[in-house]
């Protein structure tokens, strides 16, 4: 039996040298065994110790030697990615990975990094995303690529069903490690794997296949609509004047206001932030009118005729509208 990571890497021409995210486990080394077969030399490993279980030190151990067996340098960061309160622990992880991921590849002179992530992941991204009421950009699940920290990600397994790669671990009789963490249940993914994944494949024997391509347009019309608030931000500039945002339908100032601060600021509205600063929007048609609304991590304010994003509370004296 042929590794289906290798099929899926035959077509890819990857950007080499290459950084592979290895955490030890089944997806990472089905990926980091055909990425070394493909490209001898110029593959390295990229290990994250999370620090958040005590067989951490066990993960990297065998990384080690797996790398070591295969010929491939392995990098490894360790991370605490310990989570503050109120934050998900699983969001918490997921930036502290990706942080440290790019610092690694960065520090060994690698621009591009791949990752493990394969069908099943996806169908559990865009579920957990249905789960939260999100827009386009949470149905659009995860992108083929992206770059984040300075360091552009590839996931090269997304048409690859997870029980593909284990069934060719076993018949190749090559180890890897189970993190406990995955089959606690107190996290959202894992019980969607455990409970939910098994009973769509009863009723819905193709649904990889079919929510991935709701993925995939659901991702065409988010480019769309990123498109299009791009054109009204070149009208409105950047910090948007608030009488050019009032000639906009709500809906077109919505997307265009989310778009400004997601792009220059990495600052993403709760529903409720959005829509009261929307309203705020419509209603200042005076000199008078005051707007100071907690949105995301910071605050946006009228300064004169534009709207201003801050990472941090301005003055206390403007504290009017505050959501």
């Amino acid at each position: 039996m042929d590794n289906p990571a290798a099929h899926a890497l035959a077509s890819w021409a990857a950007p080499l040298p290459l950084g592979v995210a290895y955490s030890g486990g089944a997806d990472s080394t089905a990926l980091l065994h055909a990425a070394a077969a493909r490209w001898p030399g110029q593959v390295h490993a990229l290990h994250v110790h999370h620090g958040l279980q005590a067989a951490a030190d066990g993960f990297e151990r065998h990384c080690e030697m797996a790398c070591h067996a295969l010929g491939v340098p392995l990098h490894v960061a360790r991370v605490d990615a310990r989570h503050a309160s109120g934050d998900s622990p699983e969001d918490a992880a997921r930036r502290a990975r990706y942080a440290t991921l790019a610092q690694l590849a960065r520090d060994h002179g690698l621009q591009h990094v791949a990752l493990a992530q394969h069908a099943d992941d996806q169908v559990e991204t865009l579920l957990i995303a249905l789960g939260r009421g999100a827009g386009l950009d949470g149905l659009a699940a995860m992108p083929r690529e992206m770059t984040r920290h300075g360091v552009q990600f590839h996931r090269p397994l997304l048409e690859v069903r997870a029980d593909a790669l284990r069934a060719w671990l076993a018949t190749a009789r090559v180890g890897f490690v189970d993190d406990p963490s995955n089959a606690d249940a107190r996290y959202t993914r894992n019980r969607i794997r455990h409970q939910l994944m098994p009973a769509l494949a009863q009723a819905l024997p193709q649904f990889r296949e079919t929510f991935a391509r709701s993925a995939r347009n659901a991702a065409r019309a988010s480019s769309l609509l990123v498109e299009l608030a791009d054109i009204d931000l070149a009208a409105t500039g950047a910090p948007p004047r608030i009488a050019a945002l009032q000639a906009l339908p709500r809906e077109r100032r919505a997307n265009a206001l989310r778009r400004w601060l997601r792009r220059d600021h990495q600052a993403v509205p709760s529903e409720a932030q959005l829509q009261q600063l929307l309203d705020q929007v419509e209603a200042c048609r005076t000199r008078g009118h005051r707007i100071h609304l907690k949105v995301a991590g910071g605050f946006v304010e009228r300064e004169g005729a534009v709207l201003h994003w801050y990472n941090a509370p301005p003055s206390p004296a403007l504290d009017a509208c505050s959501l």
